[in-house]
């Protein structure tokens, strides 16, 4: 499979071209994705709110003791839906890069667009994604604290008791911890450059999730950087009160756009 450089033109499989890429690409990538946003996007901010308000309903609706096990797996999965959610902002990027009108009556043309059937059946996937890893976070819950019986769940007090003081609640950290990095690689793989892919060509979404997981195959480190990346600026954007959300999902979204067409050659 052969791999080509910035300016180096090679003949692949499905004729898409793809790129070593390290550091400085992701430090380029989310610089431009910081001047996109503070250029003509602030008035998109209200949309970076959306995910922090699906989250905080999430908490609310997980504060019913039966759910209470799966807030946290609930919390990382919705993670999951990232790349899909941003398919607006690759939109927004799109646009801008062609001097086309940017402005935000434009997010949403992806679910009116010819992208959009391949659009939804990669969002099928990552859904897919999603039931598996909360099926799973279920199972490691009743195989480890659920054998403590019903008790633990009395208050979230007890149930908090029950996980970090038991050698149940610890091996349920552990397993459902590796279970779920087992579950967010797939998903980084799958999702790396598939989205902005579909939104930037005529590509079905087999296509663009191969070349996906071509791109995560031929640069595992500066993807798993990325990885690290997006989860440390994430959890810096929900340490206040998930507000800091609003600012940190369209940094990543344009951010990610800028790192597919650095991967990928259009």
């Amino acid at each position: 499979m052969a791999i080509a450089r910035p300016g180096h033109a090679a003949s692949v499989r499905e004729d898409y071209e793809i790129r070593r890429i390290g550091l400085h690409d992701l430090q380029i990538a989310l610089r431009q994705g910081w001047e996109d946003f503070l250029a003509k996007r602030g008035d998109l901010v209200f949309i970076g709110f959306i995910y922090p308000v699906v989250i905080f309903f999430a908490i609310l609706s997980a504060s019913q003791m039966p759910v209470l096990p799966l807030l946290f797996p609930l919390l990382a999965g919705s993670v999951l839906f990232g790349p899909a959610l941003a398919s607006g902002f690759y939109e927004l990027a799109r646009r801008r890069e062609l001097g086309l009108d940017s402005r935000w009556r434009h997010f949403l043309d992806v679910v009116k667009g010819p992208a959009f059937p391949a659009l939804f059946d990669l969002t099928s996937v990552t859904a897919m994604l999603f039931l598996g890893w909360m099926t799973a976070a279920w199972f490691i819950y009743y195989s480890t604290v659920g054998q403590l019986g019903y008790d633990v769940l009395a208050s979230p007090t007890t149930f908090l008791q029950a996980v970090f003081g038991t050698n149940e609640g610890w091996q349920m950290i552990v397993v459902g911890n590796l279970v779920g990095l087992g579950f967010a690689i797939v998903t980084l793989a799958v999702s790396l450059v598939s989205f902005p892919m579909i939104i930037d060509k005529k590509v079905n979404w087999g296509v663009a999730l191969r070349t996906s997981f071509r791109v995560a195959w031929n640069n595992p480190v500066a993807v798993a950087a990325w990885g690290l990346i997006v989860v440390a600026l994430l959890f810096l954007g929900a340490l206040p009160g998930l507000v800091g959300l609003a600012v940190v999902l369209p940094v990543l979204g344009y951010a990610t756009w800028h790192l597919y067409t650095r991967a990928v050659v259009r």
